[in-house]
This record gives structure tokens, C-alpha cells and sequence, in this order.
């Protein structure tokens, strides 16, 4: 965005932190991601704020892994996240993972037991539950919680050591059982799992829990701004705590409200469930709000970088329009797509009085809005030509401005045509439109002196490549399936994807890359998708040229 915006109120603590000479001036923030799945759009908005914040203060962002809980993580996501991270335009200072201080938060917890403030539960799940109490109810301590210094050292070396089986026991620190705030109800510091690490091995079968690993970990990378969700408000006050009862460095945390997208779900469980349910196909479906998907289906770093700073950095909960998206992705790629000609939908057309075996090369700009010019391709003209079946009509009512028996248009970078007649076959349908064209109104050096008001596309029948091409559209077809009554997969669009498995295209566009935007004149945007072959052509469509959902 080229005007100036107002500082938000996390570059305002930034600055007031500055100014007042905080952290010998240093800005060092973290990018945490648990590696169970593939990063979204929400991410994206996380990714942006804090390696954009560093960059803005001359700081620097660490990327680190939350690898704590191995059941759920694999090595796919580390490599997926760290792709994505790159695409979006973003390096870091620190390739970092939570395991690499398993170390040092086992010495944390003997540390905190040695002052009385944590203890081992042979609790179940259930029964720590329950003894929690509810918000207007304290709980109640156990039996437990009362073991000595020296029992709950020797407890926790047998947990480290394996002695006991997965949830025999835990480790929960000793705080408030009657406080407010439920987290502070003894909250669980490690549980017992014995499982392969994707890192550690099997060095390790106790994990600490997300609570006691990442102030921690903040504190022992000396981040000075610790950036995450609204729903990690309540845990501040749990992530305060252990690192004055540690004294270790104080890193402080600071909660911003996280990114809500209508017709989409941004819980990676539920994309999950998409996933392995069959509903798409995989995590970078072009239908998913994975940065991957949008990456497949055509979306491009700048668009979502954009994005991410129309929408700002807010204190308050808010749902933003998908169409905010879909409007930065057009204007990036007005931009920056090149044009060419695509008929989804084709029917043949011939010109009459062009003569047979005739091929003309003619020119189209490669974008038009590039100021200068973005160079020129050429486009091969013959007698006959696809062209869409719906820019015809045999009997066209008023201010219809396409090709009719007896009314006129141009063809794009071409010459007028009439229409004439038409061939049908025995169920009615048209199979042949016949036309002339006028010799002397060629694009460029047009002297017939007629004016028409429609432009079609067309592609020289003798030239034309084949392609499958995929037009998505939104997953779901209500604004917030999350919150609608039964299960949130009865709403999905079946309509979301429509195949057309005989598309022709110029045959530039067999030169085409993935990656490389390109819009197909009068249709929408769209780009080769990965699994796309010599012999098959696949295109995605990332974005229609208009917002169409309204009138749906």
C-alpha cells in the first residue's frame, strides 16, 4: 500500500521499548510453529507481523520449531513450514526447534521442584480434572501435592529414566488452585510419552507441555517481543511466572487477534480432517487456505503480503471478507499477468470468405498495463477458429454486443466479423457457426470505418493446444461453517471445483511455467498447476477478473 499508515499498537510498544533504551535496543521476535501440519493464511498473517516487525527495526526473527509432542509431528511439516516461510519473502536469523532446549527445561522443572513449586500427580486425566474445580468453583489439592522436595526429585529422574508408563504420572507446578484464572490451577509442566522424537529420538519419554516450554524458550533465545493470539492471553500470566521464578531472561509476551477468513475453517485439525476424509486433495488442494494450496492455485508472496497489511494488527476478534483476497491477488496479478486467449467452452467458426489454407501470425501485447510496454507474442490466424459458445447467439436480443446472424463484432487483435449462418446437428445443437470478416478492418490499421462494440476471443483451430482446465471456487458455501449446527463439513460448495477437460489454448501457452501467472483474456487469472505434463496441460484459475460471489 503506497499511503502512509498509522503505527499499530504492537509498533508502538516497540517503540516505546526503544526509546527507553529496553534490550540494549535489540529487536529479536520468533516465529513458533508446531510442525502437525501445513501452515495457513492465518500463519501467513503471524509470519508477516513478526519478521516484518524485525525488518522494520532493523531486528531479527528466529523460526522455531514446537516440536514437543512427537506423536503428532514430522519432518513433512518442518520442510513444508520452512518453504513457505521462504516463498512469502521472509529469512531467519535462527533455525530453532523447542527439542533443542529439552536439556534445559529438564533442569528448569528439577529447579522449580527444588523450591517447592512443582510437584508429581499419579492423577488420572479425569481426576485432575475434577479437582481443578470450575471458574466459580476453587479446586481442591491431593494427596499429592504435599510429597516432599526429595520424593518428587527421585519421581521425576524415574519419569525421565522410563520407569512408568504413559500417563502413570505427571509433573504440574504447585501455584493456585483457587485463582481466577484456571491455567494457574497447578497446570501440568510434563507428561510421560513414550515415543519416537523426529529430532531426539528416543533419548527422551517425557515432553514438556506447551506452557512450560515456550516462555522458556523465549527466554533462554532472548526474545524481546514474544508476539502471539488472543487465546494466549490467559497463559501470560503462566508465562510471567515461570520466568521470574527462574530468573532467567524476561522476555515479555504480546497478544494480537488472530486472522478469521469467511468460507473457509482455519482450525489445521479440521483441515486435517479434510485432508484424510477425501475432501480435497491434500494439504496444497487449491481450494485450502494452506499458504501451499494458495501457492498452487496462483496466489503470489506480494498479494498476501498485502493482504496481510490491509487487514492490520487489532486487539479485537473480527471476520475478514475472503473478497479482500481475492482483491489483492487481482490487482498483483493485473500487474504482472501475462495475456493470452483460452475458449473453455468451444464451438467452431468459419470465416467464409477467408481464403483456404491461409495462416496470418498477428500480435497481442503481453499486458497492456505495463507502462512501456511488456513486449509482444504472435498469435497464428486461419479460416477456422473456436471460439466460446456462449459469445454467440443465433438470435440476439437488444444490446447484446457479441456475435449474432447479422450483427457484428472484432475478433481480439483480429479483424470484424459477420455472422451468417449456422449448422446443426440432428438434436439442434450448433456445431458450425459461419461468418465473413472485412479485409480492411485488421487491429492496428483498421480502415473499413466501422465501429462495432464487442470484442470475443478466438483460437486458430489448425494451432490450438489442448488443456485441462480446473476453475475453483470458495470450499464452503455459508461465511462461517465452524459455527453452523451439525457437523461443518454439510456445508461444503459442491460446486467448489468444475473440471473442463477440452480447453484450447494458444500455443504460446505451451511455453507455460508454474508459477508464471497468466490471464486468460475475458476469463479470470490462472497458473500451470505442478502436475502438469508435456502432454497434458493443467491450468488452475486463481481468481475470476470480478467478484462474482455476490451475484451467486
Amino acid at each position: 500500500m503506497s499511503e502512509e499508515r498509522s503505527l499499530n499498537f504492537i509498533e508502538e510498544i516497540v517503540e516505546e521499548d526503544l526509546a527507553a533504551g529496553k534490550n540494549g535496543g535489540r529487536v529479536l521476535t520468533r516465529f513458533p510453529p508446531e510442525p502437525n501440519g501445513y501452515l495457513h493464511i492465518g500463519h501467513a498473517k503471524s509470519i508477516c507481523l513478526n519478521f516484518g516487525l524485525a525488518k522494520k527495526y532493523n531486528g531479527q526473527t528466529n523460526l522455531r520449531f514446537d516440536d514437543t509432542n512427537p506423536v503428532k509431528e514430522d519432518v513433512e511439516y518442518v520442510d513444508s513450514i520452512k518453504e513457505d516461510v521462504k516463498w512469502l519473502g521472509f529469512e531467519w536469523a535462527n533455525e530453532l526447534y523447542a527439542s533443542d532446549y529439552f536439556d534445559n527445561l529438564y533442569d528448569f522443572a528439577v529447579l522449580l521442584i527444588q523450591k517447592g513449586l512443582a510437584y508429581v500427580d499419579d492423577s488420572t486425566a479425569e481426576e485432575i480434572a475434577a479437582q481443578k474445580g470450575t471458574p466459580t468453583e476453587p479446586g481442591k489439592g491431593n494427596q499429592y501435592r504435599n510429597r516432599s522436595v526429595e520424593e518428587n526429585l527421585q519421581l521425576f529422574a524415574d519419569m525421565k529414566d522410563g520407569k512408568y508408563p504413559d500417563g502413570a504420572k505427571v509433573l504440574r507446578a504447585k501455584i493456585d488452585l483457587a485463582s481466577p484464572n484456571m491455567l494457574l490451577r497447578d497446570p501440568l509442566m510434563y507428561r510421560i510419552k513414550h515415543a519416537h522424537h523426529h529430532r531426539t529420538g528416543d533419548k527422551w519419554c517425557i515432553y514438556p507441555m506447551y506452557d512450560f516450554a515456550h516462555g522458556q524458550s523465549d527466554a533462554i533465545e532472548e526474545i524481546t517481543h514474544s508476539i502471539c493470539t488472543l487465546e494466549f492471553v490467559p497463559h501470560r500470566a503462566l508465562y510471567d511466572l515461570f520466568i521470574k521464578e527462574l530468573e532467567i531472561f524476561p522476555s515479555k509476551q504480546y497478544e494480537f487477534a488472530r486472522l478469521n477468513l469467511n468460507y473457509t475453517v482455519m482450525s489445521k485439525r479440521k483441515l486435517l480432517q479434510l485432508v484424510e476424509d477425501g475432501f480435497v486433495d491434500g494439504w496444497d488442494d487449491p481450494r485450502m487456505p494452506t499458504i501451499s494450496g494458495l501457492r498452487r492455485r496462483g496466489y503470489t508472496p506480494a498479494s498476501i503480503r498485502e493482504f496481510c497489511e490491509r487487514i492490520g494488527v487489532a486487539k479485537r476478534e473480527n471476520m475478514i471478507d475472503v473478497g479482500l483476497l481475492e482483491f489483492c491477488i487481482r490487482e498483483d496479478l493485473n500487474k504482472t499477468a501475462w495475456r493470452r486467449m483460452a475458449v473453455l467452452d468451444p464451438v467452431k467458426l468459419v470465416i467464409d470468405n477467408y481464403a483456404e489454407g491461409q495462416t496470418e501470425i498477428l500480435h497481442g501485447e503481453n499486458n497492456p498495463e505495463v507502462e512501456g510496454g511488456d513486449g509482444s507474442r504472435e498469435i497464428p490466424f486461419g479460416k477456422e477458429l473456436w471460439i466460446e459458445r456462449e459469445d454467440f447467439m443465433e438470435v440476439p436480443p437488444k444490446k447484446y454486443f457479441r456475435l449474432g446472424i447479422g450483427t457484428m463484432v472484432r475478433l481480439k487483435n483480429a479483424y470484424i466479423i459477420k455472422g451468417e449462418s449456422v449448422v446443426k446437428d440432428a438434436d439442434g445443437n450448433i456445431t458450425e457457426i459461419h461468418c465473413t470478416y472485412i479485409p480492411e478492418s485488421k487491429s492496428g490499421s483498421d480502415t473499413s470505418g466501422i465501429n462495432v462494440k464487442g470484442t470475443i476471443h478466438w483460437i486458430s483451430t489448425e494451432h490450438a493446444k489442448e488443456a485441462e482446465v480446473r476453475m475453483y471456487d470458495r470450499l464452503f458455501q455459508v461465511e462461517d461453517p465452524s459455527n453452523e449446527d451439525g457437523d461443518f463439513k454439510d456445508y461444503i460448495n459442491p460446486n467448489s471445483l468444475q473440471i473442463l477437460d477440452k480447453v484450447y489454448i494458444e500455443p504460446d501457452l505451451a511455453n507455460a511455467v508454474a508459477g508464471k501467472p497468466v490471464q486468460f483474456i475475458r476469463k479470470g487469472y490462472f497458473t500451470l498447476d505442478k502436475n502438469s505434463t508435456a502432454g497434458k496441460l493443467v491450468f488452475n484459475r486463481t481468481v475470476t477478473l470480478k467478484d462474482g460471489w455476490v451475484k451467486k
